[in-house]
């Protein structure tokens, strides 16, 4: 085995892989390459490992709405718009910088990290600009 790849192994070991840090890593990162806070929590219950990347709730303020003369619940039928009120859903403007800074598609309700050390790295890479090492992939069915 190569010291460059004991190297690896050890850092990854050492590294502190627990929700509070990487929450913590996740939303100093997006802060300082953003310039803007973000939102990002952990779940409770039986999502309590999973995590959340979101525009803090005073700039969710994307909601949706029937539009002029429809009259059925079809989803064709209803409009986005920016409604000023807090505590809907990411803007589109948030929407596509929160995917330009992690790198993949971000939806209207966040990005979402999955309870993982694997997916966590991943998360950590996107968030803090450097390429993703390993692609997580999913360990449930």
């Amino acid at each position: 085995m190569s010291v460059e790849l004991i190297r690896q192994y050890v850092a990854e070991d050492c590294e502190d892989l627990s929700r509070a840090a990487v929450i913590h890593r996740i939303k100093t990162a997006l802060q300082r390459r953003s310039g803007k806070a973000w939102s990002v929590t952990g779940g409770k219950g039986t999502a309590y490992g999973w995590i959340t990347v979101d525009a803090p709730p005073a700039r969710r303020t994307w909601s949706h709405r029937l539009k002029a003369g429809c009259v059925t619940d079809r989803p064709e039928d209803y409009e986005g718009y920016d409604c000023g009120q807090p505590g809907h859903t990411i803007t589109p403007t948030d929407q596509a910088e929160l995917a330009a800074l992690l790198g993949t598609d971000v939806h209207h309700q966040g990005y979402s990290i999955p309870s993982s050390n694997d997916y966590y790295r991943e998360a950590l890479d996107r968030a803090e600009g450097r390429p993703v090492q390993k692609l997580a992939t999913p360990y449930w069915d």
